[in-house]
């Protein structure tokens, strides 16, 4: 079976996730990082995409953003598989590969966005990486929280909806992180973002489906049914 194209409709929110190669790290150190995130947030700005929201884990990363000209998408993370294992190889003294293939990336009805950024924060507290999402730096959770502001990100318009003041986005999106997502809405989202399924209810998916001529959900299982 042919695999599905990966999702880039200009003007809509985009889940995105980048693994390493049978799962092992794609950052060493801090260094990593730091520079994983200058070349993300300089190829966004280049290429044309709007980036909300991102967290560095271990063996992946999570970006969500929007792109403003089409396949702006592709054209980021191209320069930035490019460019990051360059430099990676380089100060690591390694040579080959970093990435597993090719990232997912789904597409999010506007619900799906402020869950997606609450998602993002809480992955490294998951993973064991922190033991609050305030405590890893390399997400914007602290961005949206009040707690470092970072340029170069473009805030969403569930962010803006949170308060009328930035004082009152900062402290309510820290009380929905207190709280947390649910298990299951953070499954969803993990799971749409691999499979490469949308995620939104069936007046997105039907409005998304005639945008772009593609199906948006999966076949059932099974033979096609006969005619006649």
């Amino acid at each position: 079976m042919a695999r599905q194209p990966r999702w880039s409709v200009t003007g809509r929110p985009h889940l995105l996730r980048h693994i390493g190669h049978s799962g092992q790290p794609v950052f060493v150190d801090d260094g990593d990082r730091a520079l994983c995130r200058d070349l993300l947030l300089a190829g966004a700005e280049q290429e044309g995409v709007a980036l909300h929201a991102y967290t560095l884990l271990a063996a992946d990363v999570w970006l969500l953003g929007t792109p403003r000209r089409e396949g702006a998408l592709a054209r980021w993370m191209q320069a930035l598989g490019r460019a990051y294992v360059r430099a990676f190889n380089r100060r690591h003294g390694r040579s080959g590969t970093l990435w597993d293939g090719r990232y997912r990336a789904t597409v999010l009805a506007e619900p799906w966005v402020l869950p997606a950024m609450l998602m993002l924060d809480a992955e490294p507290v998951r993973l064991g990486l922190a033991a609050a999402p305030e405590a890893w730096p390399w997400s914007t959770h602290g961005h949206y929280g009040g707690l470092a502001a970072q340029a170069g990100l473009t805030p969403p318009a569930a962010w803006w909806a949170l308060g009328d003041t930035p004082f009152a986005r900062e402290a309510r999106y820290r009380q929905y992180s207190r709280e947390g997502l649910p298990a299951a809405a953070a499954q969803r989202l993990r799971e749409a973002a691999t499979k490469g399924w949308p995620l939104g209810d069936a007046d997105f998916l039907a409005a998304l489906q005639a945008e772009t001529g593609r199906r948006v959900t999966p076949a059932r299982p099974g033979r096609p049914r006969k005619r006649g």
